[in-house]
């Protein structure tokens, strides 16, 4: 995956990120929840009646949003250069690292370093850490052939 640096604009990206944090500061203040997507996802999986009309809508809203955007304003083009075994692989690991963790990106890396908890800021760290060393093997030590 590449980023299109030519038509990069800080102001989008801040945009999105005061967005992001304050749907998740929102999110939290009124419903007393993080959202992190795993624990989301996982507390759908195990389908209690209590709570399974609100998991839906969120997960609903993730899907959903992007068709919107793209029916008003055009999708920027993006392109993936991984095959579909390595993806397929990278989304094992993926998953397989969440339940390790105990919790995705936007539950530790968004809503619990914001909350101060330190298991998340640990487990930020780490997922920086091991995304770093993963893309210099990758393309550097492995020549991109992957």
């Amino acid at each position: 995956m590449t980023i299109d640096w030519q038509h990069f604009t800080w102001f989008h990206a801040l945009l999105g990120g005061v967005l992001i944090g304050s749907a998740v500061a929102a999110f939290m203040l009124l419903s007393g929840r993080v959202a992190g997507i795993s624990g989301i996802l996982g507390g759908l999986l195990r389908w209690q009646a209590h709570d399974r009309a609100w998991r839906l809508a969120f997960l609903a809203g993730l899907v959903f949003a992007p068709l919107l955007y793209a029916a008003i304003w055009q999708l920027p083009e993006i392109v993936i250069d991984a095959s579909y075994p390595l993806l397929l692989i990278a989304g094992v690991l993926v998953g397989f690292g969440t339940r390790l963790g105990s919790g995705c990106t936007s539950g530790h890396g968004i809503c619990g370093v914001s909350r101060g908890a330190l298991r998340s800021w640990v487990a930020t760290g780490v997922f920086i850490a091991v995304g770093i060393v993963t893309v210099y093997l990758l393309r550097h030590v492995l020549g991109g052939v992957v």
